[in-house]
């Protein structure tokens, strides 16, 4: 699945290709605002993005990732 990340006050919106569950992002998102920290995610290949959570302005979920397409496809 796909999770696009919309950040305040900034032009172009982070994407994260993710094995998690929309359910469990929206938990964890929850979560770090309720702390007022760091809002994380961590992608299929195991890199993490962090984004301030009073700053996430929307997560737009994608079921479909799109064909990946060049080389050293993993």
């Amino acid at each position: 699945m796909e999770v696009k990340i919309g950040v305040q006050n900034a032009s172009r919106e982070l994407s994260v290709e993710t094995d998690a569950a929309p359910d469990a992002v929206l938990s964890e998102l929850r979560t770090a605002m309720a702390d007022n920290s760091v809002f994380t995610i961590t992608d299929a290949k195991g890199r993490t993005v962090a984004v301030p959570a009073d700053k996430v302005a929307y997560l737009y979920f994608t079921s479909d990732a799109g064909r990946k397409v060049g080389f050293g496809l993993t």
